[in-house]
């Protein structure tokens, strides 16, 4: 099967095409920026529907990390696989973009990626299985204790190894691991 799998809860977006029974990635694009996802999510996917030499029709599947991520990232990216699902009539699967970061390691490790406002996400993993977290912490505050301290982004690949279980699943509604409120505030809730 054909999947779609995006992620935009880091300042790295990421979307590519993967073959789920090899794990083989087809296409892949990933641009770093904290902001301006939106602006290149979709012609991002296009090219990698392109480059795989695949129709939209040719997709069997969209799996999405759900974060833990930023209010608009995150809207961002599940907005859209969500649309793609619905518009195509395909199974759309969130997953933790954490334990995605996470899959493939072994021994301890904590995944962390960027939360903004001096902090950190994180979460604790034993051989790519989630032990703790996640959550979000001012980075001296974290006690990796032995585990080895791991930063990055998911890749299209790991997406897709993190929801194979989900794979041909009636589908679950995506749920966003914002883990803190968001940084904009409404005119009359700032007084």
């Amino acid at each position: 099967m054909h999947v779609l799998a995006l992620d935009t809860a880091t300042p790295a977006l990421t979307v590519g095409i993967v073959d789920s029974e090899s794990g083989a990635v087809l296409a892949e694009r990933s641009r770093t920026h904290a902001r301006g996802h939106a602006e290149v999510l979709t012609p991002f996917l296009l090219e990698c529907l392109a480059e795989a030499g695949l129709e939209r029709a040719d997709l069997g599947a969209v799996v999405v990390g759900c974060g833990p991520g930023p209010f608009t990232g995150l809207r961002v990216g599940m907005a859209t696989a969500a649309a793609f699902g619905d518009a195509l009539g395909i199974e759309v699967h969130g997953v933790c973009s954490l334990d995605a970061i996470a899959h493939g390691t072994s021994g301890d490790v904590v995944v962390v990626t960027d939360a903004r406002r001096k902090e950190v996400y994180w979460a604790r993993y034993s051989d790519g299985a989630r032990t703790a977290g996640p959550g979000v912490i001012k980075p001296a505050d974290l006690d990796a204790g032995d585990a080895r301290v791991v930063e990055g982004s998911p890749t299209p690949a790991s997406l897709v190894a993190v929801a194979r279980p989900l794979l041909g699943t009636p589908a679950q509604p995506l749920v966003p691991l914002y883990l803190r409120r968001p940084d904009a505030v409404e005119m009359a809730a700032r007084g």
